[in-house]
């Protein structure tokens, strides 16, 4: 079988399918993964075919207007003209992002026999272009409409009978930021108007894609339903990497009780300094030893004391195991590869699904109560770190879910699903 991966956003949004491919390949498949420019070079390695994408959206992940639009959640004058200036400065870098993809489906012309891609990218429209099936990948669960529970998203509660209406609202919600395909569609790939065309959960014929959950389902609520299209994996993992450390973070970590990490990604927010004060006076306050990530820049190390080692990056299948706990964002690749690691967690979201998450994650009994970017203090962080690294109840129910989320194995589920749909 010959697979087409399309993905595009942060790491985040990249890594699963890296793992997906690798796990493709592994089975005899010929895969071919488009991602943005910036993330390839984490795909060479691992994947036979890697096609740069323009970064498109990418570019704006340091753009202080735009953090502050979604801090302010749109709301009053000033939150909705930042959003208008957001919305517009985003829908042009997606313009560059969807020529690219024109250009892919060109390229992979007569030598794809399935198309797989992340639910924000119209892939479904290059396999229809293609004439092969498509199946849609969500990173988060607010894509797919449920009766279960309202769109994690949606900002008001609902009356239950009200739950799958909820979910126009993340729809909109992409459009708005997006814009339409339908031009891109109908002149560039050239294709007939017609129903649903920008349903991506829809098939041409209007029956449902095949749709694979890269999450745990343990993350969710109690007996969820979902329709029989929608297969709910686990998280896609890469396999465990031949990682050699610093010899300065290996004689940190064991010298002294277990660390506690912290890192927010590709997040950086409107005030990173304000974020970064507010880390350093955190970490000291609650009495602990630290492992710093910077990510993009909302943590700095100029602010940060004793006690506390700083670096770049590092695998989280390494590092994580090894901490107290593990303070971060709540994005869909960091929590699952938190839960993976067994460890108990704080979770300061910023924007789009890491509210959620970090609900979920309390709700399940492995972390404090979120403690959101907008809302973040000094003590309050202190205190939920505190929670974190001495409630023995925290680190047990960490520890059993952890077992349950790596024995799930999303990526083979995940080809195996694939390989039945062919």
């Amino acid at each position: 079988m010959k697979v087409l991966l399309v993905t595009h956003g942060s790491r985040g949004d990249v890594q699963p399918f890296v793992a997906l491919g690798m796990e493709l390949i592994s089975a005899g498949h010929q895969v071919v993964l488009a991602c943005p420019a910036e993330a390839a070079a984490l795909a060479v390695p691992h994947c036979e075919r890697v096609v740069p994408l323009d970064d498109g959206t990418n570019n704006l992940v340091g753009d202080r207007d735009a953090w502050r639009a979604v801090e302010l959640n749109f709301r009053g004058l000033r939150g909705k003209w930042l959003g208008l200036k957001f919305i517009r400065r985003n829908r042009i870098a997606m313009a560059n992002v969807l020529e690219d993809l024109a250009v892919l489906t060109e390229y992979v012309s007569g030598d794809v026999d399935l198309v797989v891609h992340q639910v924000n990218v119209p892939g479904h429209a290059m396999a229809e272009k293609l004439g092969v099936p498509a199946v849609v990948v969500c990173l988060q669960p607010f894509w797919v409409p449920t009766g279960s529970f309202p769109d994690p998203l949606f900002p008001f509660p609902l009356p239950e009978r009200f739950n799958r209406l909820s979910y126009l609202s993340t729809r909109m919600f992409v459009h708005a930021f997006t814009g339409s395909t339908g031009k891109w569609r109908s002149q560039r790939l050239e294709l007939p108007v017609r129903r649903r065309a920008q349903n991506v959960l829809r098939r041409p014929d209007g029956s449902p894609a095949p749709v694979l959950q890269a999450f745990s389902r343990h993350v969710l609520p109690d007996d969820v339903r979902y329709p029989g299209s929608v297969h709910t994996t686990g998280f896609f993992f890469l396999p465990a990497q031949d990682w050699t450390p610093p010899a300065d973070l290996e004689r940190f970590i064991a010298d002294g009780e277990p660390p506690v990490y912290v890192g927010f990604g590709s997040m950086v927010g409107s005030d990173p300094s304000r974020t970064a004060r507010i880390v350093a006076e955190a970490i000291r306050a609650a009495g602990v030893r630290a492992v710093v990530a910077l990510g993009r820049g909302a943590i700095r190390p100029e602010v940060l004391g004793e006690d506390v080692f700083w670096l770049d990056q590092a695998p989280h299948d390494w590092l994580f195991p090894r901490m107290a706990a593990l303070v971060h964002h709540g994005g869909a690749g960091t929590t699952g590869a938190a839960l993976a690691a067994g460890r108990p967690q704080v979770i300061c979201p910023f924007m789009f699904d890491q509210p959620y998450f970090g609900r979920r994650l309390h709700a399940i009994g492995v972390a404090p109560p979120p403690q959101p970017l907008h809302d973040l203090t000094s003590s309050g962080l202190a205190a939920a770190i505190r929670y974190a690294t001495t409630d023995p109840s925290l680190s047990a129910q960490a520890q059993h879910v952890g077992a349950l989320v790596q024995a799930e194995n999303g990526v083979h589920t995940a080809v195996t699903t694939l390989e039945s749909l062919a």
